[in-house]
């Protein structure tokens, strides 16, 4: 039975900005409709109706014009942090900051897509146009006369064209390098040839991942272990080797600082854009190094030192790239010889340089392998 002397709670309303009275329900205020509980004092749905107190954290929140632009467009398509930079015309670092609120807020989802976080309107509210509160839907409703309104939406269909035009140039039978070509003549074609010049061998991809490097290392060597500390991204590597009916690739879970493969194991050992992810860089280059038998190489694809900080809290990178010496010092440092650094993709305008690295492992004399062959009896 309700307490006679505790105060009436009752629904409340706030002016938008036409004059006109938003009402605020207590559905549109749930934990599961707006998910408000991490900024408000009380969780909303402990109580009947939410007072002005309760709710102006949600209007300071929604009181920033950079906040309700994103969330705006965000209500129109999912997008990563470049993707809103150009729509908005706004800093990275502040789009990130306005993301980290509404997320917080329970407005906004993340969700990861290949290499790419992406934004987009949180479920509770794309749902259905009843799970937002009046005044937001005329807030995203792109038919306003209202100029801002207009220019964030042209921005928008033209980053989403640029999209469209970049997946198209590197998807599908024909990519960009391949129609730059002759009929007949592809990058990849070349590169599968060239793996069948070479001798089969036995190879680390060291910090697989889901395994699309992998898959094309299995088609020239005879045999390829790959290693990378999450299970669940293995599991989806297994899952892709599955499909393309791949069978010689092993599996293992490990870390890169402490693999778990045995010296002089394998032929090549190989870190494609793993060792930026590295605690320790140095320390697994050696541990590349340690499970390479005499005669092999140890390869090293990474970026250049770059200033794109956003990487670090998106993509998980520990180390912005490397400087072409820093690689070549650590490669020289675990014992390899023959150390060549060398720029291996460039794109004017992009921020990212990838460097290529290679060290070969000293091939022992013949009284050494002899030694080494009676010590393994």
């Amino acid at each position: 039975m309700p307490d006679a002397r505790a105060p009436a709670r009752r629904p409340f309303a706030v002016a938008s900005a036409e004059g006109r009275l938003a009402a605020l329900d207590r559905r549109s205020l749930t934990l599961t409709g707006w998910g408000l509980g991490p900024i408000l004092p009380t969780p909303i749905n402990a109580c009947r109706f939410i007072d002005v107190r309760h709710a102006s954290a949600l209007y300071r929140l929604l009181g920033d014009e950079a906040r309700l632009r994103l969330l705006r467009v965000l209500a129109r398509e999912r997008l990563n942090v470049t993707e809103l930079t150009g729509v908005l015309g706004l800093a990275q670092s502040g789009i990130s900051r306005h993301l980290g609120l509404l997320k917080e807020a329970g407005l906004v989802a993340e969700e990861r897509d290949g290499g790419f976080t992406y934004y987009r309107l949180a479920p509770s509210l794309a749902d259905g146009d009843e799970a937002l509160p009046a005044l937001l839907r005329a807030q995203f409703d792109v038919s306003s006369s209202d100029g801002a309104v207009r220019a964030d939406e042209a921005r928008l269909q033209e980053v989403l064209r640029l999209r469209k035009e970049n997946f198209d140039a590197h998807t599908g039978p024909e990519t960009r390098d391949a129609r730059q070509l002759v009929p007949g003549r592809s990058w990849a074609a070349w590169s599968r040839a060239l793996g069948l010049l070479m001798a089969p061998l036995t190879v680390a991809d060291l910090g697989c991942g889901e395994g699309y490097l992998t898959m094309e290392a299995a088609r020239w060597a005879s045999r390829v272990i790959a290693v990378d500390r999450s299970e669940v991204v293995l599991g989806r590597a297994r899952a892709l080797a599955r499909r393309r009916r791949v069978a010689n690739v092993t599996w293992k879970k490990g870390e890169l600082e402490k693999l778990p493969i045995a010296d002089a194991a394998v032929d090549v050992a190989m870190l494609s854009q793993a060792l930026h992810h590295a605690h320790d860089p140095s320390r697994a280059v050696a541990e590349a190094a340690r499970i390479t038998a005499p005669g092999g190489r140890v390869l090293l694809l990474d970026l250049r030192t770059h200033e794109e900080a956003w990487v670090r809290a998106k993509l998980g990178d520990r180390r912005l790239g490397f400087d072409d010496d820093e690689l070549r010092s650590m490669l020289s440092d675990a014992g390899l010889s023959s150390v060549r650094v060398g720029v291996g993709a460039r794109k004017a305008g992009d921020p990212f340089t990838v460097l290529i690295a290679v060290g070969a492992k000293r091939a022992m004399d013949a009284k050494a392998a002899k030694n080494a062959k009676r010590l393994q009896r």
